[in-house]
């Protein structure tokens, strides 16, 4: 039996489309591994039609579909029909979805199949600061797959650690600040966070929807580009050759960056600029507005979820109750929930940062005109205040862990033709070693 959880997405789509392996059978090698490694906790939930989808699929035998039977995994946040959609939070334990989101039905149509959910960091980490990643009350503390006692990053844990440890072809997440980024870099994966309003929210838990943007992971960018155009996303891309292309370095924060991933960020500059890439630096610090939009978009967002869900709770304030009642469910605190139930869009800290969004945005394009991306090296949201598509490639291993590069940029497809071509510079990430984890 080959080891099809070691190819890519692109490469299983292949013996798909020749007739190497089925989709039935691609489906029975992935619930076989996450029932083997049920340990990490990554998966949530397996939706009980996966294989009757890929025989559907194999029946139909149209192998110009662009996801032909790739089984992908969905962060619960996103509704899949007749399976619960949580957020990880007990509140909403009785919610199961009536039908797929949007980005859910497109994958359907381009011929995914749909494995199941994965467990998320509650309400993508809209509890409270301070909570580990991937813990939730409902789901528990998904395990990171090279480092048990490492915090697996947050929120959508379950999906970047699925993709790591095999467990699907690939699968979705969604973004706010980072929760895409962020989890497929400390994972070896690669994922990407497309351009405000590329890809329809209906049918997903928000944070505020401003800044919210579901979005793949996978193993390579290629699998990535290939899923999110499976999502409904309309850019193509084709690497840009190294010589032409034009970067920007983010020197904001540079003294909070993480060492070990500033050298490899600095040693992947050398080979870019030995390829005749251009280098620049820019300074775009951090905004600290953000925070107030989600606050004051969060009750009003959620609630307009509820209000079409099958859940009993249909308002924040019932749910930070349903929090207040019993200490476990609020283990680690509530405080943004709290905060949020106390704010509005109607307030004038609100009000003030949206017109400062609008603002920046116009200048963070004026600056970033020339460039095809920005490698960031100290912290910084400035691009999902802006709303500009983001993304992380892996990029090499340090201390057993691997390391991702975070790219930005004004323009999504030269964002992602640059990545294209700087993921194939990168060092080299290794998949964890699963043995001692059966």
């Amino acid at each position: 039996m080959e080891n099809w959880h070691d190819m890519t997405a692109a490469q299983q789509l292949a013996a798909l489309r020749q007739g190497r392996v089925t989709a039935e059978a691609l489906t029975q090698h992935y619930l076989r591994r996450i029932r083997r490694y049920r340990s990490l906790n990554a998966v949530a939930e397996i939706d009980p039609t996966a294989l009757e989808q890929a025989r559907a699929i194999d029946a139909a035998g149209d192998r110009t579909l662009p996801l032909f039977g790739l089984p992908i995994l969905v962060k619960d946040n996103i509704d899949v029909q007749g399976l619960h959609t949580t957020a990880g939070s007990l509140a909403l334990a009785d919610n199961v979805a009536a039908q797929d989101a949007p980005v859910i039905a497109s994958l359907r149509r381009n011929g995914a199949v749909i494995l199941g959910k994965t467990n998320m960091t509650e309400f993508a980490n809209w509890v409270t600061p301070g909570m580990p990643g991937g813990y939730s009350a409902r789901g528990g503390q998904v395990v990171h797959p090279y480092d048990r006692k490492r915090d697996p990053s947050g929120s959508s844990t379950g999906s970047a650690v699925a993709v790591a440890a095999g467990l699907c072809a690939a699968a979705i997440g969604t973004d706010t600040s980072f929760s895409i980024v962020v989890c497929a870099g400390e994972h070896g994966a690669a994922g990407f966070k497309a351009a405000h309003g590329a890809l329809p929210l209906q049918g997903i838990v928000p944070i505020c929807g401003t800044m919210d943007m579901p979005g793949p992971i996978a193993r390579n960018m290629t699998d990535a580009l290939l899923v999110y155009r499976g999502m409904g996303g309309l850019t193509e891309a084709q690497p840009t050759p190294a010589h032409r292309l034009r970067i920007a370095v983010n020197t904001a924060n540079r003294e909070h960056a993480d060492p070990a991933r500033l050298a490899a960020g600095e040693r992947l500059l050398t080979r870019l600029q030995a390829a005749g890439a251009q280098v620049s630096e820019i300074s775009q610090p951090p905004v600290m507005q953000q925070i107030t939009i989600m606050r004051c978009e969060f009750r009003r967002d959620l609630e307009a979820y509820l209000a079409g869900s099958s859940a009993g709770m249909k308002t924040l304030g019932e749910i930070v109750a349903h929090y207040e009642a019993d200490p476990a469910r609020r283990k680690y605190g509530m405080t943004h929930m709290t905060d949020s139930l106390a704010a509005s869009p109607e307030d004038a800290a609100y009000v003030e940062a949206l017109a400062e969004r609008a603002r920046l945005r116009e200048v963070i394009l004026a600056e970033l005109a020339g460039y095809d991306a920005v490698l960031l090296t100290g912290p910084t949201n400035v691009m999902h205040f802006t709303g500009l598509p983001s993304l992380t490639v892996p990029l090499c291993m340090d201390g057993g862990l691997p390391k991702g590069a975070i790219l930005y940029g004004a323009d999504e497809a030269r964002l992602l033709s640059a990545a294209l071509t700087i993921e194939g510079l990168g060092e080299g990430v290794e998949p964890p070693r699963l043995q001692r984890l059966r």
